[in-house]
């Protein structure tokens, strides 16, 4: 099967691409290299550098060959970033991502994975969310996400495209034979941010409220590991060929681990002080939220190898380590 990997150079994507090569997929990285790099591009697969706000580079793409499914991953994703830059987020996520859905609607591909988000719900009305949970997003990441996932139920329903909207919680860790190993640009999220602080990096890290109505007072978030994410990809593909029916699922780990879990789990495993700062709540942050995954574990069989903290820290720590003496 003929797989193009949009943002297959950045951190989730470069973890997608080791899967679908492992399962001996044809291969072809689409990315700009913004937040990418070239080094995370996999020798056995072909790379093309563009930019989906080009519907030129998009065209070249797609008549380079006759691809039997689209994995859309290209997209800003910093939930509290978008509340300061709502139209970087609108240009990057909705333009870039209908340009996308645009182009394989015109070269008959078929199939769409879509990178969506936890962020879709909002404010949690239970503990453990499942996909039927109500979708009122409240930040301008979340809006941008579910506005793609209308788009792809419309020109599902217009042009018979089948697509998986992969509602991911918080992806985290790195390959566990540490064939990535280049770190996020300006990271957003708040595993390689502590790393940061732990090889000298930064001084600090930032800790967004802490008076949520917690064990400890900060924020809880469910932490997928992105080589289960990763996998979660490749079967959605194979499900969507074998079903010729979409899917819209939850990826997360169905456990929650505070701010503080896992300021403190990092230090143990650095063995760095992990110095960090109280600053007021970011608007649009809540206070928990962990995945219900019943439905991915029915319908695609799949279920998280690699996501209790220990792991996920460790192998982070793993490539991270190695940077210490460039800081």
């Amino acid at each position: 099967m003929k797989v193009v990997i949009i943002g297959g150079a950045g951190y989730i994507g470069s973890h997608v691409v080791l899967d679908a090569v492992e399962r001996g997929y044809d291969i072809t990285v689409f990315d700009d290299l913004s937040t990418g790099f070239k080094e995370n591009i996999n020798e056995n697969v072909q790379f093309i550098n563009g930019s989906t706000l080009s519907i030129s580079d998009l065209s070249k793409l797609f008549t380079l060959k006759r691809y039997d499914a689209v994995v859309h991953l290209a997209a800003r994703k910093a939930a509290g970033d978008s509340m300061l830059e709502p139209a970087m987020y609108a240009r990057n996520n909705i333009i870039g991502s209908q340009n996308v859905i645009n182009a394989c609607s015109d070269y008959n591909i078929k199939i769409i994975i879509f990178s969506s988000s936890a962020a879709v719900y909002g404010l949690p009305q239970h503990k453990l969310i499942d996909e039927c949970h109500p979708l009122y997003p409240t930040n301008y990441y979340g809006q941008t996400k579910l506005h793609i996932e209308e788009s792809l139920k419309w020109f599902s329903k217009l042009k018979g495209i089948k697509y998986a909207s992969l509602r991911y919680f918080n992806a985290a860790g790195y390959d566990l034979k540490k064939r990535v190993k280049s770190l996020e640009i300006n990271p957003q999220n708040l595993i390689p941010k502590v790393m940061e602080v732990a090889i000298g990096r930064k001084k600090q890290v930032a800790v967004y409220g802490n008076d949520y109505n917690t064990k400890d007072g900060t924020g809880i978030r469910d932490y997928i590991h992105v080589s289960d994410l990763a996998k979660a990809h490749i079967d959605s593909i194979n499900y969507i060929s074998n079903n010729k029916r979409n899917l819209t699922i939850n990826l997360g780990n169905e456990t929650g681990y505070s701010v503080l879990d896992v300021i403190n789990k990092s230090s143990e495993v650095s063995k760095k002080r992990i110095e960090h700062i109280i600053e007021p709540r970011r608007e649009g942050d809540i206070g928990s939220l962990i995945a219900n995954t019943d439905l991915a574990k029915k319908l695609i069989n799949w279920k998280p190898r690699y996501s209790d903290l220990d792991t996920i820290v460790n192998s982070t720590w793993e490539i991270y380590k190695t940077f210490i003496t460039q800081f």
